[in-house]
């Protein structure tokens, strides 16, 4: 089945949009993500139990002649493992950063899209009110309720509303 024209106009424009804000960002940006990835990831899990293990085996049993470096309780190993927890924090904030920019610009755009939406079903409603009339078909014509929602509403006004709504004013 094929997509009709405008929703792979819609698809081509979000992709372009994804591809322009991918485009834009930092390299360091680019590298935080990637490290947030990875630690995020089973292998991060995996790699760090094998070292770990490692580490604890060789600091505890004579294994290959090596001498214990790190005795229990593996004070080096702590430190190493503080440092790691303080760099992985800044660069999974800084992933959320990134996302959380991106899904502000997101909600931006819907929010425009949504108010261009409502003016236009709007007017689609008076004139499909002012063409009820001309036929004669009063009922529809001259409904409150169908009156009401040609009018344009005010973004404000319901922002207002919400607010005291939420705030229990």
């Amino acid at each position: 089945m094929r997509t009709p024209n405008h929703v792979q106009d819609h698809i081509e424009t979000i992709a372009k949009h994804e591809q322009d804000f991918q485009a834009s960002r930092s390299r360091a940006e680019r590298i935080g993500d990637r490290v947030a990835a990875f630690a995020g990831s089973f292998s991060f899990v995996a790699v760090h139990i094998t070292f770990f293990f490692t580490w604890m085996i060789i600091n505890t049993l004579s294994v290959g002649g090596i001498r214990h470096f790190d005795p229990v309780p593996f004070p080096l190993l702590d430190t190493g493992v503080a440092l790691e927890a303080i760099l992985l924090a800044s660069f999974i904030l800084m992933r959320q950063s990134g996302l959380a920019k991106r899904a502000d610009e997101r909600e931006h755009l819907m929010l425009q899209i949504l108010l261009l939406t409502e003016k236009e079903v709007s007017a689609v409603v008076r004139m499909n009110q002012q063409i009820a009339e001309r036929l004669g078909l009063l009922s529809i014509s001259k409904d409150e309720e169908i009156r009401d929602l040609g009018r344009p509403t005010s973004v404000d006004a319901v922002a207002a509303t919400i607010q005291e709504n939420l705030t229990g004013e």
